[in-house]
């Protein structure tokens, strides 16, 4: 890793991801807490909370690509990098969060 190589998250926005969902070509994480996840999420998102990624990693299967999703964006981007360091490829972080999944009146499941 060089001191000044610039490494950027890839990401998709909602509108790609729910295209990526109806063509059933990626797996969706949710890495939100559990509280938020059952507030609220983009149906077929499964939950593995940030802080439980390493631990679990191991049950997530290679078959797809994954998709990453938290609130805003921000520990989905870690999430994501993790997942890439760790020979997940083609890993995606989704930009904006489950809040632009809900501005853009997409359905939500909850509970």
């Amino acid at each position: 890793m060089h001191l000044f190589s610039h490494h950027t998250t890839p990401e998709v926005g909602v509108d790609d991801l729910d295209e990526l969902i109806r063509g059933g070509s990626v797996r969706l994480i949710d890495v939100r807490e559990d509280w938020e996840y059952r507030r609220g999420r983009v149906p077929g998102a499964v939950s593995v909370p940030l802080g439980q990624l390493p631990q679990r990693i191991g049950e997530l299967p290679q078959d797809k690509p994954y998709a990453v999703i938290c609130e805003s964006g921000s520990r989905s981007q870690a999430a994501t990098d993790f997942l890439l360091n760790r020979g997940f490829e083609r890993a995606v972080s989704v930009r904006g969060g489950t809040s632009a999944w809900a501005r853009t009146n997409r359905p939500m499941e909850r509970g």
